[in-house]
């Protein structure tokens, strides 16, 4: 972990503490949750409003790349980097992406 400084007002000091020890956990601990949670909102998936027109342009990239022969395919397949999985994506966390995937797909 690397120490961060920041100055913020003493009431929100005062608010952070009394949130931290509701919890049971440091004042240190609480704000670095805290954080973590605002900035990994920016990341949730939303449904696309404009899903048919990503889909058009989708569909019009397609036909801007052209196609290739399925001996082409394989031979791109054949020559294509190689890359280790990531240790830390285990079959359950997969399991669970794939599960989402899955829900927001029946949305």
């Amino acid at each position: 972990m690397n120490p961060l400084t920041v100055q913020i007002p003493q009431t929100l000091r005062y608010q952070l503490e009394m949130l931290a020890q509701r919890e049971g956990v440091s004042l240190d601990q609480y704000v670095a949750y805290a954080l973590a949670r605002q900035v990994s909102s920016a990341y949730t998936l939303t449904p696309r409003e404009d899903a048919a027109q990503q889909r058009a342009e989708f569909t019009a990239l397609l036909q801007t790349l052209g196609s290739a022969s399925d001996d082409e395919i394989q031979q791109a397949l054949v020559e294509r980097e190689r890359a280790e999985p990531d240790a830390s994506l285990t079959p359950e966390a997969a399991a669970r992406v794939r599960e989402r995937i899955a829900k927001q797909r029946e949305r």
